[in-house]
């Protein structure tokens, strides 16, 4: 279950809680009756190792916007994913060889 700070608008008095995420908010201060309100802290997620940022992947170089795309809509080609090392493109025409 999430934990849910909160604090009250009147006394501030704060406190956390454990609640499902079904269950409704606080609305009442259990110390002087109040107004409460909840609390929002940052996300606990941490990203470690490189790639996750803009910067981790770019040299000085690279700070040029990309090349716009061609007109004719066609995707740049990707090298063939098979393990012979050639593109399926590359292949001799005329089916067999002697």
């Amino acid at each position: 279950m999430p934990t849910y700070a909160y604090a009250c608008k009147d006394c501030s008095h704060s406190f956390d809680i454990q609640q499902s995420f079904s269950e409704d908010s606080l609305t009442v201060c259990p110390e002087c009756g109040g107004r409460l309100r909840k609390k929002f802290n940052s996300v606990g997620v941490v990203f470690k190792g490189s790639g996750f940022y803009r910067t981790d992947s770019r040299d000085a170089a690279s700070t040029v916007p990309a090349a716009p795309a061609k007109a004719d809509g066609a995707a740049p080609s990707a090298p063939a994913a098979s393990g012979s090392g050639t593109p399926a493109a590359a292949a001799p025409a005329g089916g067999s060889q002697s």
